[in-house]
């Protein structure tokens, strides 16, 4: 068994290897979590299961459902700037988990001005990508997953488009509670540029680990990410960390909180961070329906909000 998940995991190694000191490229809207209670955990959750939304963090752990599931939510994000998603996966015998999903950015409306400043009228600009995946058990402990992704971007007249890969492998010691998980990102090209000049995409490789304490209702997850940003120094590269904790306080209600260390740093403004890169958040489940909902502190600049609503289908 052991011989599939390091197979796997040297094929991913192979991947960051072979791409390693990226640039942080376009598309960087594909780096923000998606759903409330990957949120609430800071984005440490490419060890996570049973969750269709880890169709966007880890392909390989979408066999880890236990039925079909659906998931939408909302994003408030700073400056008036709106976004959200849809999410579905179900197994289908011989095939595997598959799951289809759609991300969306609307920045708003812009005034559009001459050198002279004289306001010519507005423009708007939006995001948006569409991921189609499927995750295959290839033991009792191992399981691997793939995704196709497709991404638009238009800023007033100028339009742009990509197409890129994930992959993902979930590695279960059920003996001690433990998910051991790893994927790589949005590695792919732009398929059209906005100017003429092709830009890289946001590659991202991640490392997670979520154990279950024994006789303690929360699971605790550490991940590193953006392990192939561009870096002055090797160790600079696991800088990059985030962990969270979900507390089971009954079968019905969850509670989160998280840290990002990237995202603290990039916050911090002089001498003081503030609560910049800490999340909080919480879920209740309602029948067949889990509401979800997480804050993100941006520090002195602001905060975020958002919303999911999670079903069984």
């Amino acid at each position: 068994m052991m011989k599939h998940f390091w197979a796997s995991l040297l094929v991913l190694s192979f991947f960051a290897v072979a791409t390693l000191a990226q640039e942080k490229g376009t598309y960087s809207f594909l780096r923000n979590d998606v759903g409330a209670r990957a949120a609430g955990l800071n984005g440490s959750f490419a060890s996570m299961t049973n969750d269709p939304n880890l169709l966007f963090y880890n392909p390989g752990a979408l066999t880890t459902l236990t039925q079909p599931k659906g998931s939408a939510g909302f994003l408030r994000h700073l400056m008036d700037v709106n976004g959200g998603y849809l999410s579905y996966a179900r197994g289908f015998e011989g095939i595997g988990t598959v799951a289809g999903g759609i991300i969306y950015v609307d920045y708003g409306s812009f005034n559009e001005t001459d050198e002279s400043m004289n306001t010519l009228g507005t423009f708007g600009a939006r995001d948006l990508a569409v991921v189609v995946g499927v995750g295959r058990a290839i033991d009792d402990v191992t399981s691997v997953g793939l995704n196709v992704k497709l991404i638009y971007s238009s800023i007033a007249q100028f339009k742009s488009s990509g197409l890129a890969i994930d992959a993902g492998i979930l590695y279960q010691i059920t003996s001690q509670n433990i998910t051991i998980g790893a994927s790589v990102l949005t590695l792919g090209t732009q398929l059209k540029s906005y100017s003429g000049i092709k830009e890289s995409l946001p590659l991202d490789v991640k490392i997670g680990i979520t154990k279950r304490p024994e006789h303690l209702p929360v699971l605790l997850n550490f991940d590193f990410h953006r392990l192939t940003d561009k870096q002055d120094k090797v160790l600079d590269h696991f800088s990059a960390f985030s962990f969270g904790a979900e507390f089971l306080m009954s079968e019905s209600v969850r509670l989160r909180v998280g840290y990002n260390n990237h995202q603290r740093k990039e916050l911090k403004l002089g001498t003081s961070a503030g609560l910049a890169g800490m999340s909080l958040g919480g879920g209740i489940l309602l029948g067949e329906y889990v509401f979800d909902y997480a804050f993100n502190s941006y520090g002195k600049i602001g905060s975020l909000h958002r919303i999911s609503v999670g079903m069984n289908l």
